[in-house]
């Protein structure tokens, strides 16, 4: 007990108090760095959040290591400084090219924007969802038929972007289906796994 009480006794006395404070502030170069770290962290989630949070920590390293370099000639604080900065640029690089990397046509951006961002789904994640339907999208037009009643197999699972959709039933009108509404949502959440099935409408 008493070699940790000496130990934490030489950390706490060993170095000397300050008893005169710097008169004059640190230049300006530090006072930016500061802003940049303060600013920095204030950064939200997700792709563009990260964006803002390494790019702003990045110049607030950089500016710290050219304060390190110019203003106080400390190797030690600049090298730590410059490797901070260049961490955060590589990770601002990799977080551009995922950011790049998850680009989607016209169609499927406005269906992210309108129906699965405001639920919080990720790009990365929407990108599986898209990869699993192969990014395919199929326009119809007026009076043709998405399913015939008793022949079109249910082996998949449709949204309707845009326009609007007529179900019928031997011919008399059910009802609309109208945009971002699954066409055949009833169809195929009534099979089992393994179940093969028709439309009934």
């Amino acid at each position: 007990m008493g070699e940790n009480a000496s130990f934490w006794e030489s950390l706490i006395y060993a170095h000397p108090t300050c008893t005169t404070w710097k008169q004059e502030a640190e230049g300006s170069i530090y006072h930016l760095a500061s802003i940049f770290f303060v600013v920095g962290f204030m950064g939200g989630s997700g792709f563009f959040g990260l964006l803002y949070v390494f790019s702003l920590l990045g110049l607030g390293f950089l500016c710290s290591s050219v304060w390190a370099w110019l203003d106080v000639c400390a190797a030690d604080i600049f090298s730590w400084n410059f490797v901070l900065f260049a961490i955060c640029f590589v990770q601002f690089v990799y977080v551009t090219y995922q950011v790049r990397s998850v680009a989607f046509d016209r169609e499927f951006q406005e269906l992210y924007s309108a129906l699965f961002q405001p639920l919080g789904i990720s790009l990365t994640v929407y990108r599986k969802i898209v990869l699993c339907c192969d990014a395919e999208v199929i326009t119809l037009e007026k009076e043709h038929c998405y399913a015939m009643q008793g022949k079109t197999p249910i082996d998949k699972l449709s949204l309707l972007v845009s326009g609007r959709i007529r179900v019928t039933v031997d011919g008399e009108f059910l009802h609309y289906i109208f945009p971002l509404q699954f066409l055949d949502s009833p169809e195929w959440d009534s099979l089992r796994p393994t179940e093969e099935g028709i439309f009934q409408v």
